[in-house]
Parts: C-alpha cells; sequence; structure tokens
C-alpha cells in the first residue's frame, strides 16, 4: 500500500538528518508512489501548521518542534538490543484498572504507551511484560509516562506469581509467530539486498523505502522478549539486516535526490 503524503514526507525528514528536505524533492519523491504535487503542498502545509516541519530556507524544509518525539520514538530501533538485560523470571506490571475509559483519547494514548512496551494484558486492568528491559522498572515506568500513560499509574515489578497466572504470563505472546516474523522480514530484505544493483534508480528508491519501513515498524512494535519465549539469535539476525538494509536505502535515497530534476 502506498504511503500517504504527510508519513512519507516525515519518512523521507527522519532519514534525511539534519539536512532539510526542498519541496521539489519531497514532489519528485512522492511522485515515485503516485502522489501528486498538489497533494504534496497540502501536507507541507499542514505539517508546518502542526508545528512537525518548519522552513529552512526558501523552499525547504526540516522537522519542527513538535516532530521531536516522533523522532525519538522511531530512533529506538536502532539501539534496541542495548536496551536489553538478563531475565531472571520477573514481571514489570502496570496496574491500570482504576483508570478510567471514557476518555478516548487517553485510552488510545495509555494502548500506545502499553503496546510499544510490548506490554500485554494477563488479567483485567493488570499488564506485563518480562523484567529484561535495562534500568528495570524504573526505566520502564520514565518511558511508559513520556509515551503518554497516566502518571498516576502504578508501576511496578511482579514476582512470585502462581503456577496458572505464570503460565499464562508466558503464553500472551506468540512466541513462534515472532520468531517466524524474524526470519522472514531478514530473508526478504536480504534477497532484496541482493538484486538491488540490478533496479532502476526510481525502483530501486520506492521499494526501499516501503520495504524498509516495514522493516522498522516491526522493530519498533517488537515486545523485546528474553529467550526462551523467542530466539533471542533470530531477533538479532533480523535486526542486522534492519541496519544493513537502512544505509542501503539512505545510499540509495541519497543518489536519487542529488539527481537533477526534470
Amino acid at each position: 500500500m502506498a504511503p500517504n503524503p504527510r508519513n512519507l514526507i516525515l519518512n523521507l525528514l527522519l532519514g534525511a538528518g539534519s539536512e532539510p528536505l526542498s519541496a521539489r524533492s519531497a514532489v519528485a519523491s512522492c511522485a515515485l508512489f503516485g502522489i501528486r504535487e498538489n497533494s504534496v503542498r497540502v501536507a507541507l502545509v499542514r505539517l508546518a501548521a502542526s508545528g512537525l516541519v518548519e522552513a529552512a530556507g526558501r523552499g525547504a524544509y526540516r522537522l519542527g518542534p513538535n516532530a521531536a518525539q516522533l523522532a525519538a520514538d522511531l530512533a529506538t530501533w536502532r539501539g534496541a538490543e542495548a536496551r536489553l538485560s538478563g531475565w531472571n523470571g520477573g514481571w514489570i506490571a502496570v496496574h491500570a484498572g482504576p483508570l478510567g475509559r471514557s476518555d478516548r483519547a487517553a485510552l488510545r494514548m495509555r494502548d500506545r504507551a502499553l503496546g510499544l512496551l510490548g506490554m500485554r494484558e494477563l488479567d483485567r486492568g493488570l499488564h506485563l511484560r518480562p523484567d529484561n528491559l535495562a534500568g528495570g522498572v524504573a526505566a520502564a515506568r520514565e518511558r511508559l509516562f513520556k509515551l503518554g500513560l497516566e502518571p498516576a499509574t502504578a508501576v511496578f515489578v511482579a514476582r512470585g506469581l502462581d503456577d496458572a497466572r505464570e503460565l499464562r504470563a508466558r503464553a500472551l505472546w506468540d512466541g513462534a509467530a515472532l520468531d517466524r516474523g524474524y526470519r522472514e522480514a531478514r530473508r526478504r530484505l536480504e534477497d532484496w539486498l541482493a538484486r538491488a544493483d540490478a533496479l532502476e534508480p526510481e525502483v530501486a528508491a520506492r521499494e526501499s523505502f516501503l520495504l524498509g519501513n516495514d522493516a522498522i515498524r516491526q522493530l519498533v512494535f517488537d515486545p523485546l522478549l528474553p529467550s526462551p519465549l523467542v530466539d533471542a539469535d533470530a531477533r538479532h539476525r533480523f535486526i542486522d539486516a534492519v541496519v544493513r538494509f537502512d544505509a542501503a536505502g539512505q545510499s540509495i535515497w541519497k543518489r536519487f535526490r542529488e539527481e537533477p530534476t526534470p
């Protein structure tokens, strides 16, 4: 599925680092996905109005102040494995039972925060994940609150679950599906890299964006479970493939942006 112009422009700016993106380059890039120039310019105006982009000289843009959290969230995939520590069988727990459910915006923010940290609901209002994140529960609590979880929420370490709950807790994630996802995604990326040099520049740019975007999204939302809940070696090989693919994709897009625009 083709990206919408708003998301594509933000991804281009995130990938460009400190380099500004010209409106002309944004139009040419979006044209690869069949997006019309008028749609691109409307998206740029709306992004600027929301503070997600700002002017960087005449006809050029960079990320705006309101994109800082978005950039930080998306950048987490690069340091995914560095955020892990050994697992001793404990669980990071969130007790969301007392929180209201009538405020839909707050509920969406809460669900997003819990999802980004790989939490799953064990009993009504009680969400868990393995306590294998570097910094322990204090770091997890801080990140959850930054992601939008209500500050009054109880975040703590749970140990000594009864046997039935322990079994249910370990089954909250489909480890086999995660392992299969690591292997299949790595194979797709490596197969594409093996034939990338034979592709036309426009095709390479378009395909690398779509494949890379899917892979990074998979990593951003990966629960980062410990062994034996998942195959940690398979995840490591997948992350390594994403890093290599991202470097290749950045190079492809840099060459594409530097080509003269008709």
